[in-house]
């Protein structure tokens, strides 16, 4: 089974047409339709990667579209640092590196701001390590353990 977002959710922030503007100014992407292509393959990778009530809280923060694109996919077993979620994703989208990292950051940048702090805080705290940078926010370090 994999997460839907919950009935009789507040409305969104923006709409799916507003985000792929905000999308498409922050990639400088030539075209909305380019736009839409790195909306959806971030989306689709980052739901990949995301589970649990963080999942479910954020797609009913992101527009309808782009909560399907979220909550379509099965989360993977594999749990990727975010520079594997990039290097994943130019796999799966044929892009180099550099282009997946691009199209991650204009993506997330916004995601982020949807989100609000609460809920990124909750979902940085769920993904592994390298995630932050890419959401556009400081990476702290997790407290090691003391040596005993």
């Amino acid at each position: 089974m994999y997460d839907q977002p919950r009935p009789n959710r507040a409305t969104p922030a923006m709409t799916f047409d507003q985000m792929l503007e905000r999308v498409r100014y922050e990639g400088a992407y030539p075209t909305r339709e380019r736009a839409v292509e790195a909306v959806r393959t971030v989306l689709a990778a980052l739901g990949r990667q995301l589970t649990g009530d963080e999942r479910v809280d954020l797609a009913q923060a992101l527009p309808v579209e782009a909560a399907f694109t979220l909550t379509a996919q099965i989360p993977d077993t594999r749990h990727l640092t975010g520079w594997g979620f990039v290097k994943d994703l130019a796999e799966r989208a044929g892009a180099t590196p550099a282009v997946a990292r691009w199209d991650t950051s204009a993506v997330l940048a916004i995601v982020a701001s949807l989100a609000g702090p609460d809920l990124l805080a909750r979902i940085l705290r769920r993904l592994p390590d390298g995630y932050a940078f890419l959401f556009g926010q400081a990476e702290l370090r997790r407290p090691e353990p003391a040596a005993a």
